[in-house]
């Protein structure tokens, strides 16, 4: 099993929103619905499932607007996808990184994000950890460390290939969302502009 995060959601869904920068070249990443794409059909012909943590799938339908329950069908009629919520085990791995954390003198893993991002971070983490994912698919560089962190592989959008032959592969998603009008990059920034409402509880 792996795990898409929130930007990969979205690409997924409709990619021709603004992509992630390559962060080698400072230019957005090309190719991106051939790449999610080619990454998708291999993860099926692999009977590989892609793992939906509850948390992405928040995110994700905060820019879905009236068509929420629409998403939510057709993400459950793929039978490659599968949303998972976060449950006592996951709860307990959160609290485990919580702990480490405060061992080293803050409960933030990265003091350059807010604490609310953190949590959510870790609640994505911590449910790929329990379902044994094997990597998560996230441009998010704090997502990335807190997965390395426990033994995750992580992959950004730059890292998958482009196929030899574009791949043809849809998700079902016969009509794409014009309500979701945030870009991948927005998904990354998110809550930052807003830093000083949150305080460590």
């Amino acid at each position: 099993m792996v795990v898409f995060d929130a930007t990969m959601m979205l690409l997924a869904i409709k990619p021709n929103v603004n992509p992630p920068i390559d962060e080698e070249t400072g230019k957005p990443v090309e190719n991106v619905e051939a790449r999610i794409n080619g990454l998708i059909e291999k993860l099926e012909k692999e009977k590989t499932k892609i793992i939906i943590p509850t948390p992405v799938l928040s995110e994700l339908l905060v820019r879905a607007g009236s068509d929420t329950q629409s998403i939510i069908n057709k993400i459950k009629e793929n039978a490659v996808f599968r949303i998972v919520s976060f449950d006592t085990l996951a709860a307990i791995e959160v609290a485990m990184m919580g702990r480490q954390a405060l061992n080293g003198g803050s409960k933030r893993t990265d003091t350059n994000f807010i604490w609310a991002k953190v949590k959510y971070d870790r609640q994505i983490v911590a449910i790929a950890k329990v379902q044994r994912a094997t990597t998560i698919y996230s441009d998010d560089g704090h997502i990335r460390t807190l997965a390395e962190r426990n033994k995750i592989k992580t992959l950004r959008l730059v890292d998958l290939p482009i196929p030899e032959e574009d791949s043809q592969l849809t998700i079902n998603f016969e009509k794409r969302d014009e309500s979701i009008t945030e870009t991948s990059s927005d998904l990354n920034q998110k809550d930052d502009s807003n830093e000083e409402e949150f305080k460590e509880n």
